[in-house]
């Protein structure tokens, strides 16, 4: 099966296209678009990769499901089209690099100019019925994106991993912190962000790790 992914990241993920539980991940996909509505569009399935191909992956961030509201998910994990209300795990996001760094946050949720520096915004699942937030989960998704990360880790080093709340702290916990810096706190959604995801200075800390690693900062 043709997967349109960008180049970089099929050469490296070949292997897991032709595994059973992608084909089945495939066909549970396909099935659903036909069917039912589904998010992000198609051709943004792996907008992720697509800005961000593996060999320019600076900083990851994992996320856990798309939008399943209209007009909002667009392949980017925390990240909503242009024109659309920014969500409230985005908006404490923006909060936090506004008390760390000291600038104004954006009027657009869109984080493409992230992805375009070298942000890999991924989530644990790719895709996702509307008004049914977790409704694509064990499908085969998260297999596909732990591959990712695996990658990442094996071939890579000095990557910063944004790991925030508990889920993401999960599916990265086999990441080597010899090789890469590894940053993690309660999640931003307003139910923890109190909790200390505010505060937590991980972009000042990101860009300063990038500067000694002789990478360029990250204009958040």
């Amino acid at each position: 099966m043709e997967v349109k992914i960008e180049e970089s990241w099929k050469k490296v993920l070949a292997g897991e296209f032709e595994k059973p539980y992608f084909e089945e991940l495939t066909r549970f996909v396909r099935n659903e678009y036909r069917n039912q509505t589904v998010y992000p569009a198609g051709g943004d399935i792996f907008n992720a990769f697509a800005h961000c191909p593996f060999d320019r992956v600076k900083v990851v961030i994992l996320g856990q499901d798309p939008y399943h509201e209209p007009g909002q998910a667009h392949g980017l994990c925390f990240s909503v089209q242009d024109g659309v209300q920014i969500p409230p795990s985005l908006v404490n996001i923006y909060k936090e690099i506004e008390n760390d760094l000291g600038q104004k946050p954006p009027t657009t949720g869109n984080l493409m100019r992230w992805a375009d520096q070298g942000v890999l915004l991924l989530n644990a699942t790719l895709t996702v019925q509307a008004h049914r937030a977790g409704s694509h989960q064990n499908k085969g998704w998260e297999t596909f994106t732990d591959a990712v990360i695996h990658k990442l880790n094996e071939k890579r080093e000095h990557v910063v991993y944004l790991l925030w709340g508990s889920y993401a702290q999960r599916k990265g916990a086999f990441i080597d912190s010899e090789k890469n810096l590894i940053l993690k706190s309660p999640h931003p959604s307003p139910l923890s962000a109190y909790r200390g995801f505010f505060g937590n200075r991980h972009f000042s800390k990101t860009n300063a790790y990038l500067e000694e690693t002789k990478q360029t900062p990250v204009q958040w």
